[in-house]
């Protein structure tokens, strides 16, 4: 059964029409933004269940776009897209509140089970951004991704 609704926040048009293909096979509905103000609306407005969000996507705020829609929306289920992959990224989007972080390198074959593992309350980091880190917390390298 498809989730209702999810909002993809990305600044590069090409990663905004690629991921979109991805998730209107899972999401009834896909809307899509590529600025911090139209996703904080946008968020507000259709109270997605799933927000996938650029890391570089600019804030106005805080310091990373995971902590301002944690903040702001804590009950919303939130992956991150990035293409850094340093444990120091990761560990501030998971502590931040983020549930996921998948590499826009491997977005094709991560992002669906990423999207399956955070529906069902579980994290989720890209493989291969785990394989290169020895300082992820612990409970991320057992879980199941």
């Amino acid at each position: 059964m498809k989730q209702e609704r999810v909002l993809l926040a990305d600044i590069h048009q090409n990663m905004l029409a690629g991921v979109r293909i991805i998730l209107e096979s899972m999401f009834e509905k896909v809307f899509m933004v590529a600025d911090e103000g139209s996703l904080l609306e946008a968020a507000e407005k259709i109270k997605p269940d799933l927000i996938i969000a650029d890391l570089s996507l600019p804030v106005t705020v805080e310091i990373n776009i995971a902590r301002r829609l944690h903040k702001a929306f804590p009950k919303i289920k939130l992956i991150i897209l990035s293409v850094h992959d340093e444990s120091s990224a990761i560990n501030e989007c998971m502590e931040a509140g983020a549930k996921g972080f998948v590499l826009k390198r491997t977005a094709v074959n991560d992002l669906v089970p990423a999207i399956e593992a955070i529906l069902q309350d579980d994290p989720y980091i890209s493989p291969a951004a785990l394989i290169k880190q020895e300082n992820i917390p612990v409970y991320m390298k057992n879980s199941k991704s």
